[in-house]
């Protein structure tokens, strides 16, 4: 018999129990993730694990790692597309390009780059721009399995024609199937490609610095952040650039009201494409 949803209050105080459990037995910070998408993805889990409440599960995922790993699969929503709104890559080739091309050398960093479908479409626009051989891309995030399928930049065959389409109005110069080859049931993506990506575990939400970089896409991301934690990666993004790089952000997500709005300047604001002062 199905248990009733636990009035909100009491649902709240499970997912802050839940979250600090996580966080004191795996060292997976999501005490700052927005309650109302924890709360979504939680409710979900629930039958997955056959748990009745949050605090099953919680009892679960403490007593059993492999509880753990998948609802991370759960939490962290492994989900991205290629060349995900057109325009954005559009802007990018139109106004974060040709400053690129004043530097030596050039360094992406790609935060929450999930399954690496967003690094593998910048690493192509940089090549088509003449501009990867000269280029390393940081591909960061905390789920181990998204990363893990990313460096093996392999993707689904199913997806591919979309991301065709994706890849023509983002600006694309030749095909698509210039840069994959058919393989394992799917398609992989060059090897040459993959040479200038550095896949990495990071946290946005306990992790520091690594590297100065010129450019940061980091996009869908700080959505599912409350305002706390967003100012923290907003912090991290703007401590990484070097004088004057951009900062790429989701079609929802914004830097007005932040506590680091008026450390950047919009470049493309409908795009969310941003300049460091």
């Amino acid at each position: 018999m199905v248990q009733p949803v636990p009035p909100v209050d009491t649902l709240e105080i499970e997912l802050r129990l839940l979250v600090e459990a996580i966080y004191q037995q795996y060292s997976y910070d999501f005490r700052d993730y927005s309650v109302a998408s924890l709360r979504r993805r939680v409710l979900h889990a629930l039958p997955q694990f056959d748990c009745a409440t949050v605090s099953g599960l919680q009892e679960k995922l403490l007593h059993h790692p492999d509880v753990f790993g998948r609802l991370l699969q759960i939490l962290t929503i492994p989900v991205s597309d290629m060349f995900r709104d057109p325009p954005y890559f559009l802007a990018l080739r139109q106004h974060v390009v040709p400053v690129l091309r004043t530097y030596p050398s050039i360094k992406v960093w790609v935060a929450g780059c999930s399954t690496g479908e967003e690094v593998y479409s910048l690493a192509i626009l940089l090549r088509e721009e003449g501009l990867l051989e000269r280029s390393i891309l940081y591909a960061t995030d905390i789920n181990p399995r998204s990363l893990e399928k990313a460096q093996r930049g392999i993707f689904a065959r199913e997806h591919i024609a979309g991301y065709a389409t994706s890849y023509r109005e983002a600006g694309g110069s030749a095909t698509l199937s210039d840069y994959y080859t058919a393989a394992y049931d799917g398609v992989l993506f060059d090897k040459s490609l993959r040479e200038h990506i550095t896949f990495a575990d990071h946290s946005l939400a306990t992790d520091s610095v690594f590297a100065e970089t010129h450019l940061i896409s980091c996009r869908n991301v700080l959505i599912y952040f409350n305002k706390k934690l967003q100012d923290r990666a907003l912090g991290l993004f703007r401590e990484s650039l070097c004088r004057r790089g951009f900062l790429g952000l989701g079609s929802k997500e914004t830097l007005d009201f932040s506590a680091h709005a008026e450390g950047f300047e919009p470049v493309a604001r409908h795009e969310r494409i941003y300049r460091k002062r």
